[in-house]
């Protein structure tokens, strides 16, 4: 009896192909509908495929012979894979309405393998569940077929690309309990490559340089995602990765001493803009200010200003955004709420003067950008001041006072 042979296909990342585990990649170019012809029926090996399926699926919008452009299509398959594989036989075979692979051929994929061992790693626990989950991560060496925009392709990446996140989320925890920092970043960064909105890979990344000694690059990692998160989905990162940042730039900052830290931040130089922070931020100055405002008896006032909704959503949101900063005062401070709005406070403003740099706000935006149909509201609201702190000269005192009446009882 004839030996089976076995074909191995590379389907995660780049396309290719071996005659044994250790022989050489083969790889091939092509059209992009003969290729990806091609490769639905790898992916689809262990069935036949009707020619009515491949016609409906490759050649719905054409009226005239899509039989015809089945066949040819066959054909260009057939001398694809000889020219990948010279030593292998006819692979595809025709039957009664259907293509079937030489059932003496047996064709191994990477993408099944990798999905195999995602599912069994559920099967067990301890030492042996986090290796199942790292073995199933190696398998992943990148986008299933990435090259191909097919509809039936991109719909099994986002299956295998889940697939790969999830086991990522399960591993990662499981590593920082074991205290393997590299592991944990590599995984880290190659998870964020895929989906890189994620805040939980940042996270885990942060850590795990935090951990290692590496707060720098912490904080490095930290403005490149944030960047990234507003041009690409308009959104700041979140509390946590907040949270994170804060750690690793306290660290940087301890790793000075205290002359240093104290020239530092008194000779850090001002841009002359107004002051553009995080949310959490913003909330921790408004809190600030409020103390202060108690003491000193000044009034300020918040304002939420927002564009309408005939904007260009990016383009308006930037431009409002280089005008709230170049034309507030240094001392005032800002917050993205979302891809079109804004919180800001207006130190030293009373609501009335509020109101008039709010007008000067949307003066200048139309000037600046007379083309933009874009609709700026504001809504204004004075900031109240905290509760009132204790006197400290009047707790001096009583202090004083109360250890003079020991000292006189102590006499006595």
């Amino acid at each position: 009896m004839e030996e089976e042979k076995t074909i191995h296909f590379e389907l995660l990342g780049a396309f290719s192909c071996r005659e044994s585990q250790a022989g050489e990649r083969r790889y091939t170019t092509a059209g992009r509908k003969a290729l990806s012809f091609l490769q639905y029926l790898i992916v689809n090996h262990g069935r036949a495929v009707s020619m009515e399926e491949l016609i409906g699926l490759f050649w719905a919008d054409v009226s005239s012979a899509p039989a015809n452009a089945l066949k040819n299509m066959v054909y260009k398959s057939r001398n694809l894979l000889k020219t990948m594989l010279p030593d292998q036989g006819e692979l595809i075979q025709t039957l009664s309405g259907c293509y079937v692979w030489n059932p003496a051929v047996r064709l191994e994929l990477d993408s099944e393998r990798f999905e195999q061992v995602c599912l069994e790693a559920r099967k067990y626990s301890g030492k042996e569940y986090l290796a199942h989950l790292l073995k199933a991560v190696s398998l992943y060496k990148g986008d299933f077929l990435s090259g191909n925009d097919s509809d039936w392709a991109v719909s099994l990446r986002r299956y295998y690309q889940t697939l790969y996140l999830d086991v990522c989320k399960m591993a990662l925890p499981l590593l920082q309990e074991q205290e393997r920092w590299a592991e944990m970043i590599g995984i880290s960064e190659q998870a964020a490559n895929v989906d890189f909105g994620t805040d939980i890979f940042i996270v885990y990344q942060m850590q795990a340089l935090i951990a290692m000694g590496h707060p720098e690059r912490a904080c490095q990692i930290y403005q490149t995602f944030r960047e990234t998160l507003w041009q690409e989905f308009e959104i700041e990162p979140s509390e946590q990765v907040e949270q994170i940042h804060m750690l690793a730039d306290s660290m940087c900052q301890s790793g000075r001493g205290g002359q240093d830290i104290l020239k530092t931040v008194a000779r850090k130089d001002l841009d002359g803009r107004a002051f553009l922070c995080t949310f959490s931020v913003f909330q921790a100055i408004v809190a600030l200010e409020r103390r202060h405002m108690a003491r000193s008896g000044q009034k300020s006032t918040l304002c939420m200003v927002s564009l309408g909704n005939k904007v260009t959503p990016t383009t308006d949101a930037r431009r409002l955004e280089r005008i709230l900063l170049e034309g507030l005062r240094a001392g005032d401070s800002v917050a993205r709420l979302d891809a079109g709005s804004y919180i800001l406070m207006l130190t030293g403003a009373a609501e009335e003067d509020a109101l008039m740099v709010t007008e000067r706000i949307d003066r200048t935006f139309h000037k600046v950008y007379s083309h933009s149909k874009a609709c700026i509201s504001f809504q204004t609201e004075p900031l109240e001041p905290g509760t009132a702190p204790r006197d400290e000269d009047e707790d001096i005192k009583n202090c004083q006072l109360s250890e003079k009446g020991d000292r006189t009882m102590t006499d006595g």
